[in-house]
């Protein structure tokens, strides 16, 4: 399944994820589910790891690894965690932002504590009025002397109440190249946090809201240069937001799988296993259908990002791929177990209400469509991945959208 792309590095790194998952995250699980609030500790012994480093490169302490190494890191924690998994990827999804906008100075100052696991860093881009809609956002930043004072709110944020470091895109201007993006210590007055609201799934997991109220912040701390918000946002999004989901519902799907197979396997009817039954084939052969494809779309998307190469539409394909085939298995797994699916003895609740929390960020399933369907049409504005990893010239244009990419 999709091993021709591994190599013994990738491999060893997956065993010691997977290592980690069922000896430290899988313990600690069913506490998470019971309380459905924030998990403080597992993310710092996650973190601790130096997963967080994977996309790092060396002369900054990270491992250096690519984003086929971090799909495993996620996919794996993700199979066991829906919910650290999602911590893992907001936090790469934070790191992508340094990687790629932050001067040298801020590269020195946050890639060794993040790759270290001393700093969890987050991106705080939707606004409750504005939704997916980055270009309606209200929340401004102000120059005021050698400084920048910031005033909003943002919700759904990864990592909301653990995270240390919050890259903030925010309003200094008018249209699209009005917006600039900030790094925003967790601890700095005038930034709050919301009130953590327990939600569907995910539990253990914070994505909640910040609060900025005459949040002064050093010039310093801007990402790029005024106006390049528009392309922190949909650069972070595009190259880091959607492979990174894609890799949760690959880990959630995994999962599934293996719960499925093991309930089929030790129930019997009729004198037989329920995998004897020719209906309980089909499903569990169209689950297995399902999932080689995800995994194939999703190795093969980061592989090329790796390489350096043109694929945005390899990355919007893949997460669209995925959270499709994840939700639709998830369907199948519940209707296989029937009764038994609806209890929390069996985790296949669980993964369901897990699977749906990542149909939405980076984009739902429809504007993946719409994007993929502007490639076709040769609509499409431009590609992030052609220069992955390089600072966006401050008067290079953005990929315009009235819809962001989120």
């Amino acid at each position: 399944m999709s091993e021709f792309v591994l190599t013994e590095r990738h491999r060893r790194l997956r065993e010691e994820v997977r290592h980690f998952a069922e000896h430290v995250v899988r313990p600690r699980v069913a506490e998470m589910e019971a309380a459905q609030d924030v998990q403080h500790e597992l993310p710092r012994l996650i973190s601790a790891q130096g997963w967080i480093g994977v996309t790092i490169d060396r002369e900054y302490g990270g491992m250096g690894l690519g984003h086929l190494a971090k799909t495993l890191v996620i996919e794996e924690l993700s199979r066991v965690s829906g919910a650290m998994g999602a911590m893992v990827q907001a936090s790469l999804l934070g790191t992508a932002k340094i990687i790629n906008f932050g001067d040298e100075a801020q590269r020195l100052r946050w890639l060794p504590a993040i790759a270290a696991g001393h700093c969890l860093p987050t991106i705080a881009v939707t606004e409750a009025a504005s939704g997916s809609h980055v270009l309606g956002m209200t929340s401004s930043a102000t120059r005021d002397g050698d400084a920048y004072v910031l005033n909003g709110r943002k919700v759904y944020v990864g990592n909301s109440h653990v995270g240390d470091l919050h890259g903030v895109v925010v309003r200094t201007g008018i249209g699209s190249r009005g917006l600039s993006a900030f790094l925003v210590e967790a601890d700095r007055p005038g930034l709050s946090l919301g009130a953590h609201r327990p939600a569907m799934g995910l539990h253990g997991f914070s994505f909640g809201e910040l609060v900025f109220e005459n949040c002064r912040v050093p010039a310093a701390s801007m990402l790029g240069c005024e106006g390049d918000g528009l392309a922190v946002a949909y650069s972070s999004s595009v190259l880091y937001g959607r492979p990174n989901l894609t890799a949760v519902a690959l880990g959630i799907h995994q999962a599934l799988m293996e719960e499925t197979l093991a309930f089929v396997s030790e129930r019997h009817r009729y004198g037989a296993s329920l995998s004897a039954l020719p209906t309980i084939k089909l499903k569990v052969g169209q689950m297995q259908s399902r999932l080689m494809t995800a995994r194939l779309t999703a190795y093969h998307a980061v592989q090329l990002l790796d390489e350096g190469l043109p694929c945005d539409s390899e990355l919007i394909n893949a997460k669209l791929v995925n959270v499709s085939c994840a939700l639709d298995s998830a369907r199948d797994a519940m209707e296989i177990h029937a009764a038994c699916g609806l209890f929390p003895d069996r985790p296949v609740e669980r993964y369901l209400r897990d699977a749906h929390h990542i149909f939405a960020p980076a984009g739902t399933s429809d504007i993946q469509l719409l994007r993929l369907a502007e490639v076709a049409l040769c609509l499409s504005q431009g590609e992030w991945s052609r220069s992955v990893g390089d600072h966006r010239p401050a008067g290079a244009e953005a990929p315009s959208s009235g819809t962001a990419n989120r």
